[in-house]
């Protein structure tokens, strides 16, 4: 039997770099939400299919699955990501925050109480994704202008085209943060 040729795994693994699992389904625990959640999964799963397929977290929408739309965004660390883009191995270790996770106590976040206020929900496909770009930037910015505003959803596509409704929704979104300290 001939020798195995060592992998760039292996070599990382040597040198103290990230421990290399698979292709076997491996241990993992998430922090979702402010829950613990251990699941045994294979390496090459999504977050977004860890969190819709494994974990029945189904507010994170699933639409063109390549990173374009921004109907799969969530929060990890406080940043928007592509749920579809991320493997769920990346995000052993940090904190990941989903649609389902801005209602505290029975009470919905300013931003999705905004969206509702301003009609910023219309078909839906879009509305999680625009809701987590939204709160991630009046959670960092309670004083967004119209700028910063378009730029924290540019990632999001809207197929109504109820953009004037998400601008409007997110400055009252950031409004009450402002004067309420809540959402912060």
């Amino acid at each position: 039997m001939g020798a195995v040729a060592p992998t760039l795994a292996d070599a990382a693994e040597k040198q103290g770099g990230t421990k290399v699992v698979g292709p076997a389904a491996a241990p993992l625990e998430l922090d979702i939400n402010g829950r613990k959640h251990k699941l045994t999964i294979e390496p090459r799963v999504t977050l977004l299919d860890a969190l819709r397929d494994r974990l029945g977290l189904t507010g994170t929408k699933r639409i063109c699955d390549g990173g374009a739309c921004g109907g799969c965004t969530v929060m990890v660390d406080g940043l928007t990501v592509n749920s579809c883009l991320m493997l769920a191995m990346d995000a052993r270790g940090r904190k990941i925050r989903t649609i389902e996770g801005l209602e505290v106590g029975g009470k919905l976040h300013p931003v999705q109480e905004a969206f509702i206020q301003h009609d910023a929900v219309q078909c839906g496909f879009c509305t999680p994704g625009m809701v987590m770009s939204c709160t991630a930037l009046v959670e960092s910015n309670a004083n967004p202008d119209d700028a910063a505003i378009r730029s924290a959803v540019a990632g999001n596509l809207c197929r109504c085209g109820t953009y004037p409704h998400v601008f409007s929704a997110c400055q009252t979104a950031a409004k009450t943060v402002r004067e309420t300290g809540v959402g912060r």
